[in-house]
């Protein structure tokens, strides 16, 4: 304890033997002595008024102008907030400090009782297994993680931030060393070689896998954590976001992924995670013979019932009434990871079971409904099967009730054998819905045999499902029951009209100067009208000599969707 004493003792306390190592004025570093000595008397905790009210004159109010070096040394990390041992509070106003209880830092303790803050590391031997590399490794990433905090915080004058990169800089360089006299093979290195992953890159795997294996659900998996992890200022924040997006080595190659979630403020955030088969193979590097996980696309290829359809948009993307997205926002966050261990730790959720949600989308043709659910595919990154219920009494005549059956199967087989959790769409499922009959003929019997399978199966459905419909009004209150969600898709009004056609309309093409999709909007169409009607147009527009688009070929387009193919008068829409 010489240090400690020297410091407590020593009348010139510039001379004594760990000033230089302070950084701090003569006057501030009185300060902290007053601290030690309380301090080693017993009291721990002290306000910052009593200090100041103790060492300074209240006259002229001196002890207000003693606030900075007060700052300074919360700053420079030798004192601490007691009841935030954890946090840096360089963002703390001088005001905000008088009324404070604070205490000596872990570090000056060090300080004080060994002389130095300097770290001495083990002996630099060979690494027997992966986990001693492992180890080491994700001592690196908490130490990044803390220099992330200080910068974050604006602290980059505090000596903390030069402490933790020199304590960072030699468990670096041990990691090197220890790595050239290791004959063992270490599964994450030949990883890193063998997809060539730059060290950004390598840390974000390796924050990544500590998540892994402590089981945390949140700290680093944010984008912004990942990146203030491996950035040192804001030009390298915006610069490494690329790491990141799509079209990035780790998302390309499809080594890493990403949930999206909803935030608290409309936002939409981030949630990484290493995917399984990389995952597997850095946990168990000694276990060669596991099967590979089957690719879905393979799987679907090979049979006739689902359609594998990757969407294009996300529910962003979709234009749809305010009111049905305010519902759809709301079932995004309660399908968000956190809100489910949330469910399972109070006891509402089964622990065995992910996300399950059962979804009717219902209303008129052309409204977005099937648009929607694989935009919702998107948003939560599943794959999307869509089994198109009209083909339930073509697939084998008389078998329907075997049908049913083998729909939801299949569809079990393929989440298994894939180790995936797919999203499944029934579209158009007016007949699956409908209310049974009370007749004794023998094809309402079938049918309703056929729909009490069908309820059975919707009831026992582990995932996510949705069902579109045109009518809800004759849906069987058995089956509504079932469902979670009966979310309302109704015709476009004049401003969503005028958003679909600006979104469908081809960019680059020429349009007459008296072009206006103001009057194409007064048209009462839904969206999948408008689709149609473009595509209609641009094919009478493109063999003209001049193919520029006038608001009367969309009108003439208009018009015929209005009538029938022999000139008779229609519904507008589609004839399910």
């Amino acid at each position: 304890m010489k240090y400690l004493i020297d410091f407590l003792e020593n009348k010139n306390i510039k001379k004594t033997k760990i000033f230089s190592q302070l950084k701090c004025s003569e006057e501030e570093a009185t300060i902290l002595r007053y601290l030690v000595d309380r301090h080693v008397k017993g009291e721990a905790e002290n306000s910052v008024f009593a200090i100041l009210n103790e060492l300074f004159s209240f006259d002229n109010y001196q002890h207000i102008e003693k606030l900075p070096f007060m700052k300074n040394l919360l700053d420079l990390g030798w004192i601490v907030q007691s009841n935030f041992m954890q946090n840096s509070f360089s963002e703390l106003s001088h005001l905000e400090i008088i009324n404070s209880t604070i205490g000596l830092s872990p570090a000056c303790l060090k300080l004080l009782e060994n002389g130095t803050l300097d770290v001495d590391l083990p002996e630099n031997i060979a690494y027997n297994d992966n986990l001693e590399y492992l180890k080491d490794q994700f001592s690196r990433v908490e130490l990044c993680q803390k220099i992330s905090v200080l910068r974050h915080n604006n602290a980059n004058k505090s000596l903390n931030i030069n402490r933790l990169q020199k304590r960072l800089k030699l468990l670096e360089e041990r990691i090197d060393e220890r790595l050239s006299k290791s004959e063992t093979e270490l599964s994450l290195e030949h990883f890193f070689e063998e997809y060539k992953l730059n060290d950004k890159e390598q840390l974000i795997f390796i924050s990544l896998l500590k998540e892994e294996y402590s089981g945390d659900v949140e700290s680093l998996r944010e984008m912004g954590n990942l990146i203030n992890l491996i950035s040192d200022n804001d030009y390298d924040k915006i610069k490494n976001r690329a790491l990141l997006d799509e079209g990035s080595t780790l998302i390309d190659k499809e080594i890493i992924d990403y949930d999206e979630m909803l935030t608290n403020f409309a936002g939409v955030t981030r949630s990484y995670f290493i995917n399984e088969e990389f995952l597997y193979r850095i946990m168990h590097p000694h276990k060669r013979q596991r099967v590979e996980k089957v690719k879905i696309e393979t799987l679907v290829q090979e049979q006739e019932i689902f359609e594998l359809v990757k969407p294009k948009t996300n529910l962003e993307d979709v234009v749809l009434n305010p009111k049905t997205r305010e519902v759809l926002d709301t079932l995004l966050k309660q399908m968000d990871k956190n809100v489910l261990k949330l469910l399972k730790e109070w006891g509402i959720k089964d622990k065995r079971r992910g996300i399950d949600a059962r979804l009717i989308f219902y209303g008129p043709p052309g409204t977005g409904k099937t648009m929607t659910a694989l935009s919702l595919s998107k948003s939560l990154k599943r794959t999307a099967l869509m089994f198109d219920c009209s083909k339930i009494l073509s697939m084998y005549v008389g078998e329907s009730e075997k049908n049913v059956r083998k729909i939801f199967d299949s569809y079990k087989e393929l989440a298994k054998k894939t180790k995936s959790e797919p999203i499944l769409i029934l579209n158009e499922a007016d007949q699956f819905l409908s209310s049974r009959t009370t007749s004794s003929s023998g094809s309402d019997k079938m049918h309703n045999q056929m729909q009490n399978i069908f309820l059975e199966q919707i009831e026992n459905f582990e995932g996510i499902l949705i069902a579109t419909t045109n009518l809800l009004e004759t849906i069987d209150p058995a089956f509504s029951r079932r469902f979670d969600y009966k979310i309302e898709f109704s015709k476009p009004t004049l401003s969503e009209r005028k958003l679909l056609w600006q979104n469908m309309l081809p960019s680059t093409a020429d349009y007459d100067k008296n072009f206006s999709i103001d009057d194409l909007a007064t048209f009462d169409l839904t969206g999948g009208q408008i689709k149609v009607i473009i595509k209609n147009s641009a094919l009478s527009v493109a063999i003209k000599d001049e193919p520029i688009f006038t608001n009367s070929d969309f009108i003439t387009a208009i018009e015929r969707e209005k009538k029938g193919a022999f000139g008779e008068s229609k519904t507008m829409g589609f004839v399910s």
